[in-house]
């Protein structure tokens, strides 16, 4: 596992420093984290918002934000605290990671920085620690055959995990159709420059119209229930155990390597639609492709992308062949979509509540 290699394995290990030293009770550890703040913030490229909201004052004018470089912020990691890599710590970064997931703009300020050259060191110096622990051997890991579940959550704009799936030749063949018009419109309607200021679909996953499941991760639910990107916060969910046949044959994406090689199986080319989105994201002008999953689904009984994978493949441009590159984009780590019908058995449905954002847990039952 390379953490370095991509944007979201970088910003794991920038989130476990921040775990560490927002929980130190030294100056240090909070100065740290101060210095990211508005490091971070004179990064970004729509900087002005996140630091003003938080420090205007009402009726005041625009507060003075103070100035720290990159090289503060390496700076200061020297004498900030290390803490312990157990499996709440590890689990709490890669949540912040996945949910400041974006494909669809430019990296935010946090990804900048831990990006840059002067983070590299204090960087690799946490990725070598949490490559070496023990707490994310399932990270990993294969699809858990033998424990599986369907998350729905209560939230208008979470699509569900398997109360909405429909037949899945039917979806892949309307997703199929649905690219290919989508192409058409795109390029007959929209400048061919990368650069101009045009949004449009982004993701790289299988339709969302599929049943998808996670593995479960004991006390703490379902993977599903906390890693999931641009979250908005779900508070309630509904969890079903998922029949899953115990001889699936199931593409596991557990890197670039992984990736590449699907999109050259099974190219679809996407280069109108996603060349505006994809450049602002990765820099890069394309073409673009993503894997045909309705070609996928001819060999495959499903797709399952390891969080290893997910780390280091989501958000870069992927070389493919022949010049064109692909992005893994939308795809939640430890996902599996599922190509051929898999049922939720109803007796082991739970409740799960997350209020305030706090974590989830078990709904109690009435007495």
């Amino acid at each position: 596992m390379d953490l370095m290699a991509g944007p979201r394995g970088r910003r794991l290990c920038l989130a476990t420093m921040l775990e560490w030293a927002s929980h130190a009770e030294d100056d240090a550890g909070q100065e740290f984290v101060t210095a990211v703040f508005y490091a971070s913030h004179d990064l970004d490229p729509r900087r002005g918002t996140p630091a003003l909201s938080m420090l205007a004052l009402e009726g005041s004018g625009p507060p003075e934000i103070p100035i720290r470089t990159t090289a503060d912020v390496a700076r200061l990691w020297a004498d900030a605290p290390r803490g312990r890599l157990d499996a709440h710590t590890l689990m709490s970064a890669l949540v912040a990671s996945v949910d400041a997931a974006m494909y669809w703009q430019a990296p935010d300020g946090e990804d900048v920085l831990a990006a840059t050259d002067e983070m590299r060191g204090p960087l690799v110096e946490v990725a070598a620690a949490i490559e070496a622990s023990e707490a994310p051997s399932w990270w990993g890991a294969p699809v858990d055959l033998a424990s599986q579940w369907v998350v729905e959550f209560d939230l208008h704009d979470h699509p569900a995990g398997f109360e909405h799936a429909g037949e899945p030749a039917t979806v892949l063949a309307n997703w199929r159709e649905a690219i290919v018009e989508e192409e058409y419109r795109f390029h007959r309607s929209y400048r061919k420059r990368p650069q101009e200021a045009i949004s449009g679909p982004w993701w790289s996953k299988p339709p969302h119209a599929l049943t998808r499941t996670t593995r479960s991760l004991g006390d703490s639910g379902p993977a599903g229930l906390w890693l999931i990107e641009d979250s908005h916060g779900p508070e309630r969910a509904l969890v079903r155990r998922a029949a899953v046949p115990s001889d699936a044959n199931v593409y596991e994406i557990d890197g670039p390597d992984a990736w590449a090689d699907l999109c050259r199986r099974f190219p679809i080319d996407v280069t109108a639609s996603r060349r505006h989105d994809w450049y602002r994201t990765t820099g890069e002008p394309g073409p673009w492709v993503l894997p045909d999953w309705s070609r996928v689904a001819e060999y495959y009984d499903g797709a399952h992308l390891t969080v290893a994978g997910y780390l280091e493949t989501a958000g870069r441009a992927i070389p493919v062949g022949d010049g064109a590159s692909s992005v893994l984009a939308g795809w939640d780590p430890d996902t599996t979509y599922w190509f051929a019908g898999v049922r939720a058995y109803g007796d082991t449905e739970e409740t799960w509540v997350n209020p305030d954002d706090a974590g989830w847990s078990r709904e109690p039952t009435a007495a």
